[in-house]
């Protein structure tokens, strides 16, 4: 017989395009950030006033629940958005995307430490891969700030694990309310670099996009979607945005990662997939063959 799905066919639908919106919406980021001439730390505060406001709008009726993992979550948070700005403006968006996804070699690491959840062999084995090829990002030839970008797009990827894992540690808790937190962090670590000048109408009109829409919109979108899908539903839809968000920057801005990056990216896609994905896509198969004997 056919195991009965939880989700309905056309909520299910509706949760998968959501995703895809959201995914999209998200690597619009690196676009938006380049677009804007201002002081990094002010595009990131300014983008995440807006936010907040949206974020707050969506959930004002939402009990709103005060905890410790709620707050590091925030952390988590400020950290992840304000260095990826950083690092969109000191490297490529390629770059900065992409040393954001080695996310789950931090959660992993983090995991072990503060939700004693234990790393198997072959999670060592996924970070090793993804070290090795956060290696290669240092290979190409750089500035400075390139530098440092890389070093914040490194940061950007901590913070998201932070958030992950702080998450995960609420039981009763607000998600929502971590975003918001942080976001409000956000604006206020921007807040003093945004007096010395301005970043014109266009600027604007760019933060107010991403800060209502590429940010705001994307999270109600993906707090609606994640009700109808599955785990690895969303997080194999969400995986577009590395490949899109730097194929945005180089269709509209021309600006095209080098041979080290592009390799370094690889590797660690390919191991994020082979960790994480095709294990999920395997037991999700299994459960499938099991419903139907």
């Amino acid at each position: 017989m056919q195991i009965e799905t939880k989700f309905p066919g056309t909520d299910r639908l509706q949760g998968i395009l959501l995703l895809l919106a959201t995914a999209v919406l998200w690597s619009t980021g690196g676009l938006g950030i380049k677009w804007v001439d201002w002081n990094p730390l002010a595009i990131a505060g300014a983008r995440s006033a807006i936010s907040a406001i949206v974020i707050w709008t969506a959930f004002r009726g939402s009990p709103l629940r005060w905890n410790g993992a709620m707050v590091w979550g925030g952390a988590g948070y400020a950290l992840m958005v304000v260095t990826f700005v950083v690092a969109n403006k000191l490297t490529t968006a390629a770059n900065a995307i992409l040393l954001q996804y080695c996310s789950p070699i931090y959660v992993a690491i983090l995991g072990a430490i503060f939700l004693r959840e234990k790393p198997h062999l072959y999670d060592w084995l996924t970070i090793s891969l993804v070290g090795g090829g956060m290696v290669l990002f240092f290979q190409d030839e750089m500035s400075a700030g390139g530098l440092t970008g890389n070093l914040a797009g490194i940061a950007s990827g901590i913070g998201m694990a932070v958030m992950t894992v702080a998450m995960r540690r609420q039981k009763d808790g607000s998600p929502f309310g971590s975003a918001l937190l942080g976001n409000i962090l956000a604006f206020l670590c921007g807040l003093p670099f945004m007096f010395n000048d301005s970043p014109g109408v266009a600027g604007w009109v760019a933060i107010v996009a991403m800060g209502a829409i590429q940010m705001g919109l994307s999270y109600v979108l993906y707090s609606t979607a994640i009700k109808w899908v599955t785990a690895l539903e969303a997080t194999i839809i969400t995986m577009i945005e590395p490949i899109l968000n730097p194929l945005w920057v180089f269709l509209l801005l021309g600006e095209a990662p080098g041979f080290w990056s592009l390799a370094g990216g690889g590797v660690i896609m390919v191991a994020i997939t082979f960790r994480y994905i095709i294990p999920a896509l395997k037991s999700a198969g299994s459960v499938d063959q099991a419903g139907k004997a």
